[in-house]
């Protein structure tokens, strides 16, 4: 067995055994700052569609209620606790301030639409329900544009997994390749948050 077919067999049956609870629950964590990435959790869902295990329309509404509450969780953090609270607790939720800047100007720079475009950007995904709290933005406004937002994209993901799982056997014809890929990429995720973790502890030591 390869790579690639472990790691899809593995997802799927993590996700299997939670059900929509377990996506609930992952795209919670994926609309905060935690480093759980939508595009890990949403095409496997789209396997167990495929399989008839799940439905298209219940994996999009519990991903999407995740998404939202992940996001008021966020919004919230910024709107009492803004930046000191960053300053304070980011590190143990790896979050660089140095991307929460980033983000903010984001935000800054193109309004409250940022939230709907935002879902569709990695990192800035992960982050932008920050600024929007810190900035005290209308809660009802920023309640429709992540919904909006996060249910075309879980969507967008969702019907990629389906499409993905129908045509497996095509896939894992090229199965050597993209364990190469996986590898790399996976490579570059460790050294990217051991980085962070690395340039973190860094700071703070210089701030002692």
């Amino acid at each position: 067995m390869g790579l690639t077919q472990w790691i899809a067999d593995m997802a799927v049956l993590v996700i299997a055994a939670t059900s929509y609870p377990g996506i609930f629950f992952l795209m919670t964590l994926e609309s905060m700052v935690f480093p759980v990435p939508s595009e890990a959790v949403m095409p496997f869902a789209g396997f167990l569609i495929a399989d008839g295990q799940l439905s298209f329309t219940g994996v999009v509404v519990a991903a999407t209620l995740g998404s939202i509450v992940g996001s008021l969780i966020s919004y919230a953090m910024g709107f009492y606790g803004g930046k000191p609270f960053i300053n304070k607790f980011g590190k143990y939720l790896l979050l660089d301030s140095h991307d929460l800047d980033i983000t903010v100007r984001f935000f800054e720079k193109r309004g409250s639409l940022t939230i709907f475009i935002a879902r569709f950007i990695p990192v800035i995904r992960h982050l932008i329900s920050i600024p929007a709290g810190m900035g005290k933005m209308n809660l009802v406004k920023f309640s429709i544009y992540t919904i909006a937002g996060a249910a075309l994209w879980n969507s967008f993901l969702t019907y990629l997994g389906v499409t993905l799982k129908n045509n497996w056997k095509s896939v894992m014809e090229y199965s050597h390749t993209i364990d190469i890929v996986v590898v790399v990429v996976f490579g570059l995720v460790v050294l990217y948050y051991g980085y962070k973790i690395y340039n973190s502890r860094k700071k703070n030591k210089s701030h002692e």
